[in-house]
């Protein structure tokens, strides 16, 4: 039987997208179900980074107010399905993701009604529950970043990551669950961490690199 996991994610990081892709195909492959929770990286660090950083932040808003209305709309699966399309765009096409017709169009590559972005954006609420599953999370958990994975349906045990630079192949990409589902249970492991090797192949990560570059 597929563990149930909650995968919680910011679509502004592609390291959180790679990860993603992992995750979608260990459900394909029977593994594990997937439900999705909204993290905010402007939130999180809101006061703690330089400007720029927090404005580059602020593009995932109106991405994560459509979840919302996605999730309200046509029920949890939705959110992934529009997660994978909006990562497509973003990290694999290098569209701008607080583009409004970005996201449209992801939604309408999600068989989604592209409307949902605009009422997102005129629905107060959806901020205020991206902010509250935001806040749920770092309480219960103590978690700061993403990709986020919750065992036990959302309720069960947190870790963050894995941070992956490309997605495996099926069969390291289940030793890879196997090891990080362990870990996650495992109450007296607290961190095992070393630099990032090589970042993730994706246009979104090519063109940030080349505006640094310029800069």
């Amino acid at each position: 039987m597929p563990e149930c996991i909650r995968f919680y994610f910011d679509p502004v990081c592609p390291w959180s997208y790679q990860t993603s892709r992992w995750a979608h195909r260990l459900q394909e492959l029977g593994v594990i179900e997937l439900r999705w929770g909204l993290f905010s990286l402007e939130l999180q660090n809101a006061g703690q980074e330089p400007e720029e950083l927090a404005t580059a932040h602020a593009r995932s808003a109106r991405a994560l107010r459509t979840a919302v209305a996605v999730r309200r709309a046509a029920g949890p699966p939705g959110v992934g399905d529009l997660y994978r399309a909006i990562g497509r765009r973003v990290h694999e096409g290098g569209e701008p993701l607080d583009a409004p017709e970005t996201v449209e169009a992801a939604l309408a590559d999600a068989g989604l009604e592209p409307g949902l972005c605009a009422e997102a954006w005129a629905d107060g609420s959806t901020a205020e529950q991206v902010a509250a599953e935001h806040r749920q999370l770092r309480e219960r958990t103590r978690s700061f970043g993403v990709p986020t994975i919750v065992l036990d349906g959302g309720e069960g045990p947190a870790i963050f990551g894995p941070v992956i630079s490309e997605v495996p192949e099926d069969d390291e990409a289940l030793e890879l669950w196997a090891h990080v589902s362990w870990l996650a249970r495992y109450e007296n492991f607290a961190e095992l961490k070393r630099d990032r090797m090589s970042p993730p192949a994706l246009e979104s990560v090519r063109q940030w690199e080349e505006s640094n570059r310029v800069a």
